[in-house]
């Protein structure tokens, strides 16, 4: 590691800012019926935000600094408060008249946990690779996120997406850089996420992300399989990711480096009846990660706070709210144990 990258110190995450509203229901509804909204909370939502927030929740003695556009609205005002209340430097989070603050109705079944999501994508369809400054910051890490929902930095322009630039400014200015993208629905993966990976340093992709970037299904009969997991992320970094592809399923996580090192870590055996969500825990997998190696830690190490985190997040229903000291979500492994292995 050189003396640059040594004394650098911090996180600064930009992309999707939004405001979740999170109902629970009582069950997904047939079209043109009715079920019942049982609660309603309001939460934070989006890579930057989620990520930088369970940064301060987990204890993080670094700087934290956010990037992205929110409108001149309620919903950004609650964004801004929220920020400053867990440290979070908002200089570079601007407020824009184009368009309102993004927000996502979040319906969760209260029995399963799964959640499907409503989305307005508001202000950051307008962040461009202009809205990111990297003169002025000390950040040990850019974390980005999510592709393939923010519009201007997924453009392409001479047939590469703009977030290309930004994440290369990125390296440039002595950050790493570590991407997020979104479980969408569609074949842009390959031409919008491949062409960036080479100025990726950490990949984060679940398994169906992985699956649309590889054409690799990782699972038989609906089991997850080892050996497709590790061709899957082998894979990812035979495009170019530059230190580590880390590839995350609720029952296990695989970590492969370009220098041949690979990771396994069982997910936690967390009981139903604690669950309340499931939204935001691969944000905050992410972020047990990004922890960790910000402060030096093993890969296997950062793993292991990873599902930590994420297990911690799933016992409220927003994204953050859950989520404990480090210390304390390490304890979680003492209290619930692993999954079994994927085979």
């Amino acid at each position: 590691m050189s003396k640059e990258a040594s004394v650098r110190s911090g996180v600064i995450a930009g992309g999707n800012w939004i405001v979740d509203h999170v109902k629970i229901i009582d069950s997904w509804p047939p079209q043109d019926s009715l079920v019942n909204i049982q609660s309603e909370t309001h939460g934070n939502g989006g890579a930057p935000y989620n990520v930088l927030k369970n940064l301060s929740k987990l204890g993080a003695d670094f700087p934290l600094e956010a990037v992205g556009l929110i409108g001149k609205d309620p919903n950004g005002d609650v964004i801004i408060d929220d920020c400053r209340r867990h440290g979070i430097d908002t200089r570079q989070l601007r407020r824009t008249p184009l368009a309102a603050t993004s927000y996502t109705d979040v319906m969760t079944v209260r029995s399963t946990g799964r959640r499907t999501f409503f989305h307005q994508r508001g202000a950051n369809a307008h962040l461009a690779p202009e809205h990111f400054d990297f003169s002025g910051t000390r950040a040990k890490f850019l974390h980005l996120g999510y592709m393939l929902l923010l519009d201007e930095l997924d453009r392409l322009v001479d047939g590469r997406p703009q977030a290309g630039e930004v994440l290369r400014r990125a390296r440039a200015a002595g950050l790493q850089t570590s991407l997020d993208v979104v479980s969408e629905n569609s074949d842009r993966f390959h031409t919008v996420v491949h062409p960036v990976l080479p100025e990726v340093d950490i990949l984060f992709v679940n398994d169906y992300e992985a699956e649309k970037l590889t054409d690799i299904c990782l699972r038989k009969d609906g089991v997850i399989q080892r050996a497709l997991v590790e061709a899957a992320a082998n894979s990812l970094v035979s495009h170019g990711v530059r230190q580590w592809v880390i590839l995350h399923s609720p029952e296990v996580v695989f970590a492969v480096s370009t220098r041949g090192e690979a990771c396994w870590q069982p997910s936690l055996r967390v009981p139903s009846a604690a669950i309340k969500g499931l939204v935001g825990a691969g944000d905050a997998f992410a972020s047990g990660v990004l922890f960790a190696q910000h402060s030096g830690c093993s890969m296997a190490d950062s793993l292991r706070l990873g599902i930590c985190v994420a297990a911690s997040s799933l016992s409220d229903s927003t994204c953050s709210e859950g989520v404990l000291k480090a210390a304390e979500c390490l304890g979680l492994i003492e209290k619930w144990g692993f999954q079994p292995a994927a085979r």
